[in-house]
Parts: C-alpha cells; sequence; structure tokens
C-alpha cells in the first residue's frame, strides 16, 4: 500500500496540487507557442488523452502574447515554461497563465525576480521552482561536485536556495523539481529533498530519450519514487508525439494502482499461433481507448485458440484467426468477423459499452 508524502497544498488553475490530491499528468507542447492554431489543436489531443496540466514554451514576446489566447481557449490549466528573461515571465502571467515555470537563479538578479514574483502574488499565481543538472549554481558545483547518485546535494541545495528566493520576496506559493537525464540521481535527488519540504513536488527524468528509452527510464525512476509516496505532478519527457507521454503516465499510475482513467488494455505478446496482424490492431485499440472513460478490461490477443481462455477476466476482448477474427465477452464468442472488419466492429462494440455505461450513470 503506498502510503502519499504529506506536503501543503496549492492549486494551478482549478486542479489542486499536492495535500493528497490526486497525482496530476503533464506534458509539454513542442510547437511554436506563437502559432495559436497548432498549439491549440496540440493541447486538444493532449486534453482528450487526459493531460491535466499543459506547458507551454515562452521563448519570446510573440508566445507570450499567444498566452491570452490559448489560455481562453482550453479547459485545463496552462503553465509557461520561462528561461532567463524576466520580462516574458511577467507577460505570460499577465496574459493568463495559471503557473510558471522558472529558475529563479537565472531570471537576471534580485531586482528582475522581484518584478516576477510580484506579478505572480498579484495574479495568485504558483510558481514551479525548476532546477536542472545542467544549471547549478558554480559555487555549488565547487562545494558538492556534480550530482550523482551517491551525492545529489548539489541539486538539492540550488533547489532549495532558489526557493527561498522566492519565499524572500513574500510568495509561497511554490512547487519544486529538480532534473537529472539520470534515473539513480534522480531517485537520490527526489528522496533527499523530500525530506527537507513540504511543497509539493514535480517529478520527472529530463532527456529521457525515445519511446523506448525514455519510457523505460522515466517510467523506473518515477515509478520507485510514486511507490514510496513521492511527487504530487510528474511528465514522462519522450523525444515524440507528447500524447505518448500521457498515455505512458497513465500507464504508470495504473500499475501502482494510484489513479486509473478509462479502460486498461491487455495483449498478448505474439507467438507462432498468430494468424492475424496484430501489432497494428493493437495500436488502434490502444489509440481508441485514450478516449474512453468507462473502466473496463480490453483484450487483444492473437489467436482464437488461447485467446478467450488466457483474456477470460477480459470485460470483452479480440482475437485473431485465418482471415476470421472473434470478439467475445467474459471468455465467451458473442461475434465471429470477418478480419478486415475486426477492428470498425470491434470499435463499435466499444462505443456502445461506454454509451451503455454512460446512460447507466447518469440515470442514477
Amino acid at each position: 500500500m503506498i502510503t502519499r508524502r504529506p506536503t501543503r497544498q496549492i492549486r494551478v488553475g482549478d486542479v489542486p496540487i499536492g495535500g493528497g490530491a490526486p497525482i496530476a499528468v503533464q506534458s509539454m507542447t513542442n510547437t511554436d507557442t506563437a502559432d495559436t492554431e497548432r498549439t491549440l489543436a496540440q493541447i486538444a489531443q493532449l486534453t482528450a488523452a487526459g493531460c491535466d496540466l499543459i506547458r507551454v514554451a515562452v521563448p519570446d514576446m510573440a508566445a507570450a502574447a499567444a498566452v491570452k489566447t490559448i489560455r481562453a481557449s482550453i479547459s485545463i490549466p496552462l503553465i509557461a515554461d520561462i528561461h532567463f528573461d524576466w520580462r516574458l515571465a511577467v507577460a505570460a502571467v499577465e496574459n493568463g497563465a495559471q503557473c510558471i515555470r522558472i529558475n529563479p537563479g537565472n531570471i537576471g538578479g534580485e531586482k528582475k525576480l522581484a518584478k516576477v514574483v510580484a506579478a505572480a502574488r498579484a495574479h495568485r499565481v504558483p510558481i514551479r521552482v525548476g532546477v536542472n543538472s545542467g544549471s547549478i549554481e558554480k559555487d555549488l558545483l565547487r562545494a558538492h561536485g556534480y550530482p550523482t547518485p551517491e551525492n545529489p546535494k548539489a541539486l538539492i541545495e540550488s533547489a532549495l536556495r532558489n526557493v527561498r528566493l522566492v519565499e524572500e520576496l513574500g510568495w509561497e506559493e511554490i512547487k519544486i523539481s529538480i532534473k537529472s537525464s539520470d534515473v539513480l540521481t534522480t531517485i537520490a535527488g527526489y528522496r533527499q529533498l523530500a525530506e527537507k519540504t513540504d511543497y509539493p513536488l514535480h517529478l520527472g527524468v529530463t532527456e529521457a530519450g525515445g519511446l523506448i528509452a525514455g519510457t523505460v527510464k522515466s517510467s523506473v525512476a518515477l515509478g520507485i519514487l510514486l511507490f514510496d509516496g513521492i511527487g504530487d505532478t510528474f511528465r514522462i519527457s519522450l523525444t515524440r508525439d507528447p500524447v505518448e507521454e500521457v498515455r505512458v503516465g497513465y500507464e504508470l499510475l495504473r500499475s501502482l494502482r494510484i489513479r486509473e482513467r478509462g479502460p486498461e488494455m491487455i495483449s498478448c505478446p505474439t507467438c507462432g499461433r498468430t494468424r492475424i496482424d496484430l501489432f497494428p490492431l493493437a495500436e488502434a485499440v490502444e489509440q481508441h481507448l485514450q478516449t474512453m472513460h468507462t473502466r473496463l478490461k480490453v483484450a487483444v490477443m492473437g489467436c482464437v485458440v488461447n485467446g478467450p481462455g488466457e483474456a477470460r477476466e477480459a470485460d470483452i476482448g479480440i482475437a485473431g484467426g485465418h482471415g476470421v477474427g472473434i470478439i467475445f465477452k467474459k471468455g465467451k464468442i458473442i461475434k465471429k468477423v470477418p478480419e478486415e472488419r475486426l477492428l470498425e466492429v470491434f470499435l463499435d462494440e466499444l462505443r456502445k459499452m461506454e454509451e451503455e455505461s454512460l446512460s447507466s450513470s447518469s440515470s442514477l
């Protein structure tokens, strides 16, 4: 049983962070923020996949101005990601960003940081103090060395120093992140940081890699930390469509029985009995399940011989055969369908189950 680390609570828009609130899944757009049409289209896809919080890069004033249009057009809280230029942070806040991510130590000095914090305080906007292994102050590196699993102290001290800068300016609506591209440094760093502060923590492995490497590294680091009860928001960072980050994020939470969204899919790894092109079939089903809210167990199996039996616990499933597939519920076959129509008919069955579930819920 996982026991969450107690923290103070902040709010990013209407999403509570920390203080026992559900762990929030975050992603970041990879579009030019100033291109509001493309950015909004991507945020719509991420929202449909279940993204709780969305972050956009603000590298210039055009992007800061676009925050206003984006904020007015989306239903999830908007976070602005700022580096170096205090003016961009102030402009993003004034244009409606509901949280800003900054490294206070590189925003331009105390007077400029004071202007950023004043804007955040005036608009009740939380600040995420984000520190990476590559952005640690030189004096801390001299004192403690580069962060390693055995000694992540420079990373922790940098974060706490920057938090104090914000606190001294009269603002404590803060969450903290300390990022490393190394899994073991990430784990050690967050474990030690969690002992030193009760601010909510945002988890992530930075520069984690593509779909496979990034998923593995992020899942190992974040899975261990979440099992320890550490972490209030997180992002799975992938060199990939950000929708994939959200998909991986929810599967991670589901695997730890922390939070479930929509159906769970089980599928066989395939073997010599497989008589259907299962990989694209499984991918298409998985993508559709991301749009559903009903909690179902859905099976995608490679053969009709073992499929229904091995996946007997599934609420609904499909299995492929020689030019024909079957659809089964709780291990019992309900339909036989030509292979070329199997996906179409199966998705139709899933839609019916979703509609029935929603109708039943609304009648209660």
